[in-house]
């Protein structure tokens, strides 16, 4: 199965988010054991990398985006995909509409997330972690 992990699925781990973060590094632990295919787009690892800047150093981020590289597949978004949400008149956000283009662009199965609500009108369906891992079972 073939996944896009949101970027709050690896802040909830990184920052030990309660009570979010051991579903989240459950899911982060079937990628790493490659049950599941993750996939991360490229500006979730800016995100995430910024996000973090208060709680790790510049080496300790630089270490957990190649440990993410070394897990997960990045999806590079590209001038057509920015292009489409900014022309979009229904679209409320960049970020989350750059996800669903990335999901969908790549025919994955899944976006897992914790804002399902966001990804309304997604054409990759999105779930949330522990909906997810009930799949899994």
């Amino acid at each position: 199965m073939d996944v896009l992990i949101d970027s709050n699925i690896i802040l909830d781990v990184m920052q030990k988010r309660e009570p979010f973060s051991s579903l989240s590094k459950e899911i982060l632990s079937l990628c790493i054991r490659s049950e599941i295919e993750g996939y991360v787009s490229a500006h979730s690892l800016c995100d995430i990398f910024y996000i973090l800047r208060k709680d790790m150093t510049i080496s300790e981020r630089l270490s957990l985006i190649a440990n993410i590289c070394k897990y997960m597949s990045v999806i590079s978004e590209k001038q057509d995909d920015f292009e489409a949400i900014a022309g979009d008149p229904e679209a409320k956000d960049l970020e989350d509409g750059l996800q669903m283009l990335c999901a969908k662009n790549y025919r994955l199965d899944y976006i897992i997330t914790r804002n399902v609500k966001d990804f309304s009108g997604s054409p990759v369906k999105a779930i949330e972690p522990c909906d997810f891992l009930a799949l899994q079972s």
